[in-house]
Order: structure tokens, then C-alpha cells, then sequence
């Protein structure tokens, strides 16, 4: 569905625009595709904490002799490994398809980056720091690999992380710490030649969502007793949680592809969720979910109609709800598609394209996003995938929510 047009907004751009959602959990459970064997083992009880809160860091413009005088912010290109951009923390890694912001203070921005194809996890921050954390079995066949990221609500206590990657098996979330092996929390998600990619969302209620692909089979995705083309949601044990549509099931929604991101409010008053269709790439408002009073189960909801939809298929990746937009990153695009929101949730108009080159600087495809703050994200690039990449890519990018002209497009 398409909308109005968008009234323009004049922003100032030091930096660059917006993009995300932040991730979170626990736990561990197994489920078959039949939906026949189910296996969940107790965890402790969770409480989310507020995500870290810094400003951008102040980093001094390098000393280039050859910028032009005239053009005082320009920034040189990179010159192998090193990137003059003060937006980039970490340059030099592979399809960073997953990003989690790390707790911290002040102006030291952290977060872990995941690399799709090697399961790499790397620990970077913006002092230039750049450790390897983890390394994850993964089957990178296709569209799989290591595609999404959160940490433990209580990150700061038991250093968990989480992950979504494809096995020579399966898809499955996983958790693990720094120097351990990682754990099943939820297995058997169908494996296919292609839809694999998945999403994870730690919600303001304490809970997991979880994003599937079709597994290549766009019947699977409205098909019951699969956890193909889904959104899941699963308590911090991996369980389905208490209030899903159907006791006993972890489906919430179906109606999924290829998923890109799930974002959602501080509040948890609203929930998206970015798929890449056979015809066409759309923005989802995820149901709440719940079951009718009395206990009687209503069944999986349907996604239903499309808050937005891209037919030129740009990619769509990571999202962040600004409140009053909401931002979309893709890689194919090698943009940011920002979305005006009415005041009652709803798209109120085309989108406006940033970070594209002429409305704010382009790291080209940009593969996964997650909010940090209110005004401030953490992106990864896959331009080693299919893009044209830079010789400091792939690269972690501070993405600063600062208003901007964007151009609409159709």
C-alpha cells in the first residue's frame, strides 16, 4: 500500500540517519517441524534493562593534506583498513549481517558485529577497539549463515548472547558467552536452499521474537506445524510464551519470506517487521497476539496487509522506530527509507531516502541495524556480498538520528 506525500523536513547533517531495533534473551528449547516434540528447560527469571544511552563520540578530522581547504568536511576515502569517516568504528570485516549495541556510558560507543559467512562475532567500540569475541558453526549456503544478534536483558550479569544461524541441520537460536560453546535455546526451524535468513528482537515485555524464513517454500509460510515464514515468540527459557495465540505453540504471526529486522518502541506499544517478498519488499506490523478470554485459543494471526511496500525490491534489512518515522535500511538500496507515522501508528506518506549519496553520506549495503539510543544506531555493511566494496569494508557505521530534506520516491 502506498501513501501520501511526506511534508518536508529540514534537518541539519553532521553525520548521517537513522536506523534499528534492540535485541535481548535466554534459554533453551527444542521444537520439531511437526510441531510434535517440544523440549524447554526452566531458566531463571529475566527482567529487561534500558539499553545504553551515549552520545556520539567527538573524534578529531584527520590531518589529510590533499582535502581540499574549500570543502573543509569532506572526507577522504579510505586508504586500505583505515577509514577517515569519524562515523565508522570498525572497518575491514565480512558481511556484518548482525549488530548488538553493548551496555556502556558516556562516549565510548560498543557492540558486537556478526559476520554472516564465518559466524564470526567481533567486539568493537569507537575508540577503534576491535576483538574477536565468538565463532560460531555456521552453513553460509544460500542466504544463511550468522543473521542475527541480541544480548541477555541481564548482559551485565551473565554475559549471554544470542543468535540466529543455520546449521548443516537446521536454523536455530543459540546462546553463548565469550570463551564457551554456544547452546541450542530453540531448534529444528526448517532449512532450505534458500529463506533461511532470520531475525531476533528482545521486547519490552522480557520476551524473544523471532523471525523465520520460508525455507524456500512459500507454502510454509501460512502452514501450521512449522516454524517456517514466522514470527515467533518465546519466553527468556525458550518456551512459548504464556499469552501466544495457542497455548503450547511459539507462532505468534505468519505470512514471512526472507525477514531483514524487527524493531520495535521503547514502550513495546508497536512492533515491526521487514520481509523481502518474491514480488516485492514490505514493512509489517507485527499482532500483539493474546488468546480470547476464557483461555480458548484463537490460532496464529496473519501479518495481513502490508504497512508499506517497496516493488522495486530494494533489500530491506534493519529497522527503528523513531516514534514519529520509522527507518528502514537496505542493502540492494544502498539507503535508508524513513517512513512518516501518523499518530496512530499507521504510514502517513512515502517514504524519505537518506543515506544515499546526495542526502547524506552512502556506505553502501547496509545488512543489519540496531538501535542504540534515542538518536543513535549501530549498522553493519555487506558490500563484500554482492556490493561494491570499499577497501576498508566491511564496516560497523554510528548511524545518528539527525533531521534531513530526504528525497521521496515511489
Amino acid at each position: 500500500m502506498r501513501g501520501g506525500r511526506l511534508g518536508q523536513r529540514r534537518w541539519s547533517v553532521p553525520l548521517v540517519l537513522a536506523v534499528s531495533g534492540l535485541l535481548v534473551l535466554s534459554g533453551c528449547a527444542e521444537f520439531e517441524d511437526d510441531a510434535s516434540g517440544q523440549r524447554w528447560s526452566a531458566a531463571p527469571e529475566l527482567s529487561p534493562e534500558r539499553g545504553p544511552q551515549p552520545e556520539l563520540p567527538e573524534v578529531e578530522a584527520p590531518d589529510v593534506p590533499s582535502a581540499p581547504q574549500e570543502q573543509p568536511t569532506k572526507v577522504p576515502p579510505p586508504q586500505g583498513c583505515k577509514d577517515f569517516d569519524r562515523a565508522v568504528i570498525a572497518t575491514c570485516l565480512d558481511t556484518v549481517s548482525a549488530v548488538a549495541p553493548l551496555p556502556g556510558s558516556g562516549q565510548v560507543i560498543s557492540a558486537l558485529a556478526g559476520e554472516r559467512r564465518s559466524g564470526r562475532v567481533m567486539q568493537v567500540d569507537s575508540n577503534g577497539t576491535k576483538n574477536e569475541f565468538a565463532t560460531l558453526d555456521v552453513d553460509a549456503a544460500g542466504d544463511g549463515g550468522l543473521t542475527g544478534l541480541a544480548l541477555s536483558p541481564t548482559y551485565e550479569e551473565d554475559r549471554l548472547v544470542y543468535a540466529y544461524v543455520t546449521t548443516p541441520e537446521d536454523n536455530r537460536v543459540v546462546r553463548f558467552a565469550q570463551g564457551q560453546q554456544p547452546k541450542p535455546v530453540l531448534t529444528g526451524i526448517p532449512k532450505g536452499r534458500t529463506g533461511n535468513a532470520g531475525a531476533l528482537l528482545a521486547t519490552a515485555d522480557g520476551s524473544l521474537l523471532v523471525a523465520t524464513g520460508n525455507a524456500g517454500d512459500a507454502a510454509k509460510a501460512d502452514r501450521a506445524g512449522t516454524l517456517s515464514g514466522k514470527v515467533l515468540r518465546i519466553d527468556p527459557s525458550g518456551a512459548p510464551a504464556e499469552d501466544n495465540p495457542t497455548s503450547g505453540s511459539p507462532v505468534l504471526a505468519s505470512g514471512l519470506t526472507a525477514p531483514g529486522g524487527l524493531c520495535q518502541t521503547p514502550d513495546g506499544s508497536r512492533t515491526w517487521v521487514t520481509d523481502r517478498g518474491a514480488d516485492k519488499d514490505a514493512l509489517f506490523a507485527v499482532p500483539d497476539g493474546g488468546t480470547s478470554e476464557g483461555g480458548a485459543s484463537e490460532g496464529a494471526a496473519e501479518l495481513g496487509a502490508p504497512a508499506w511496500t517497496w516493488p522495486d525490491k530494494p533489500g530491506v534489512t534493519g529497522c527503528a522506530d523513531w516514534t514519529d518515522s520509522v527507518a528502514v535500511a537496505t542493502s540492494r538500496g544502498e539507503n535508508v527509507q524513513n517512513l512518516p507515522l501518523t499518530q496512530d501508528g499507521s504510514v502517513g506518506g512515502e517514504p524519505q531516502v537518506t543515506m544515499d549519496g546526495d542526502n547524506g553520506p552512502s556506505y553502501g549495503r547496509l545488512g543489519s541495524l540496531s538501535q542504540v539510543s534515542e538518536n543513535v544506531s549501530v549498522a553493519g555493511t555487506v558490500n563484500k556480498d554482492g556490493g561494491d566494496p570499499a577497501s576498508s569494508d566491511d564496516r560497523v557505521v554510528l548511524i545518528v538520528r539527525q533531521p534531513s530534506g530526504g528525497s521521496g520516491r515511489d
